[in-house]
């Protein structure tokens, strides 16, 4: 288990700080060098995020790689993302941090996480260039996608429970809530 030693006094957390965090479940991020802290996923959340690696994993090529969090994904020496699903190129991650952006960041809503998810986190993919952002709701159930177009996100679709979306980034997929 990893200990706090110390926490940085007067200056923004930063990629090596995180190091320090204990392994106790929670889910450590930073945003601009805020740190964030969220508790362990519920029961309905780790339902909905491997119904949905199932169907990301049955529609990806082979060289792609579906992966479920903890997996940081390092934007900047001061952001640091965990996104609860995320798909790269299999030849693109090399150890524990993936050094490039996501194809696709997944994030799957909870009363924690919500705001955090829809817009924070939102507006760093964003910037990051990642080319698609989805976002899970489980209690509606719906699901949101964006996709990256002349370097902004365009919300490209929204569906509920029953419907189905079918996009093609960062590969043909067809997804229909509720995935639980």
């Amino acid at each position: 288990m990893r200990t706090v030693t110390t926490l940085p006094r007067g200056r923004a957390f930063s990629r090596q700080d995180l190091e320090s965090m204990p392994d106790d479940g929670r889910r450590y991020e930073l945003v601009d060098g805020t740190l964030i802290v969220t508790p362990a996923p519920s029961r309905a959340h780790q339902r909905a995020a491997a119904a949905l690696y199932d169907t990301l994993r049955g529609a990806a090529p082979a060289e792609f790689l579906v992966l479920f969090a903890p997996v940081d994904v390092a934007l900047g020496e001061d952001t640091v993302l965990q996104p609860d699903l995320l798909v790269v190129l299999d030849e693109a991650f090399r150890d524990e941090t993936l050094p490039v952006r996501p194809l696709l960041a997944v994030e799957i809503l909870s009363p924690a996480t919500r705001q955090l998810d829809l817009s924070l986190k939102l507006a760093r993919y964003e910037e990051a260039g990642c080319p698609s952002y989805w976002v899970l709701d489980p209690e509606e159930p719906s699901l949101m996608a964006w996709e990256m177009r002349e370097g902004r996100y365009v919300e490209v679709a929204t569906v509920e429970r029953g419907e189905t979306l079918a996009l093609t980034q960062p590969f043909a997929v067809q997804v229909t809530p509720p995935l639980l």
